[in-house]
């Protein structure tokens, strides 16, 4: 215990905590500020035209909007801290009650879709770091770099176009409840979770590929190639290994983007997560909506540079050693 008191571990974990929080202290201030300052005012989009200024300065007053901007920001981070993120303006409910499915939606969307990637994408960047210079890395390369030059809503329409106007096989919505069956689900999920994939792997396969063959060009490598040893033995054995640590935070930062993707591909194919419900909060201008939805999409994402990092040390023996003159 004393040593685990004592080791780099600790002091990198209790480090990337308080620089994560303090991230996420100022993304909360930017969601804050961006969404106050955004133009037009909640109480007149909510009243509609044809309200007279005395009912618009009433509700504003009901909504806190006539307080001080800072006073306004306190109050929030306090509900917030608490669970707390307000009450919707557009149905009345409790915000948290109206994440929280959403929440669910968007985990089990991003999930399935890491789980397919992050093993298949990794195999393929072996393989391209395999036979580097070669048709396959050729051809793998090249597919990748298209995917790259695509956003992600134009992969997303691709699909539907594909496999729901042309083919027939899947549908282009992705409507589902809770209370939905499996192969619901599973049809539902069939086609964003595809378009996530062909989203998160072209940088999975270039950046493993890469990792790959900066440890291949070392001098140990070197020089055991130089020895005789079987090309196989030294890419499994002493390549693979080295290469372990920056490929699991080359997944894990695939993963991290991907949250910010799942926004785009809920609006694409109208699935019933966090994403979506975001978009239709900054249409109808449910402000506290939009702020919760954005703190929590910030914390996920710095919670998975965070395990990222800490991954990547645990894998890399190296980095659990304490430096000299400590």
């Amino acid at each position: 215990m004393s040593a685990f008191a004592n080791s780099p571990v600790r002091s990198f974990v209790l480090a990337r905590l308080a620089s994560g929080l303090v991230s996420i202290f100022f993304i909360s201030i930017l969601v804050f500020l961006g969404t106050a300052l955004l133009p037009g005012d909640a109480a007149n989009a909510l009243l509609g035209q044809n309200a007279t200024p005395e009912t618009v300065l009433a509700l504003r007053e009901v909504l806190g909007l006539d307080r001080p901007l800072v006073l306004r920001y306190l109050a929030w981070l306090g509900n917030a801290l608490q669970g707390d993120f307000g009450t919707s303006l557009s149905n009345g409910q409790q915000v948290t009650s109206l994440l929280a499915p959403r929440l669910v939606n968007s985990l089990i969307l991003a999930s399935s879709a890491a789980v397919i990637v992050v093993p298949l994408a990794v195999g393929i960047g072996l393989v391209a770091a395999m036979h580097r210079g070669k048709v396959a890395d050729t051809v793998i390369g090249s597919v990748s770099s298209l995917f790259l030059s695509m956003p992600s809503f134009l992969i997303g329409y691709l699909v539907v176009f594909i496999f729901a106007v042309q083919l027939g096989i899947l549908p282009s919505l992705s409507m589902v409840r809770a209370s939905s069956s499996l192969t619901a689900w599973m049809i539902a999920l069939a086609l964003p979770v595809l378009t996530l994939v062909l989203v998160a792997q072209a940088h999975i396969i270039k950046l493993t590929r890469a990792a790959v063959l900066g440890v291949m060009s070392t001098d140990y490598i070197m020089m055991a190639q130089t020895k005789g040893i079987p090309r196989n033995t030294i890419f499994f054995r002493h390549a693979l290994p080295n290469a372990l640590s920056p490929i699991v935070s080359i997944c894990m930062m695939s993963v991290a983007y991907m949250i910010v993707d799942v926004v785009v591909i809920e609006a694409v194919f109208n699935y019933p997560g966090m994403g979506k419900l975001m978009v239709d909060a900054v249409a109808y201008r449910d402000i506290p909506i939009v702020q919760a939805c954005g703190v929590l999409f910030s914390t996920i994402f710095v919670a998975l540079n965070f395990l990222a990092d800490l991954l990547a040390m645990l894998i890399n023996p190296r980095q659990r050693l304490p430096r000299k003159g400590n």
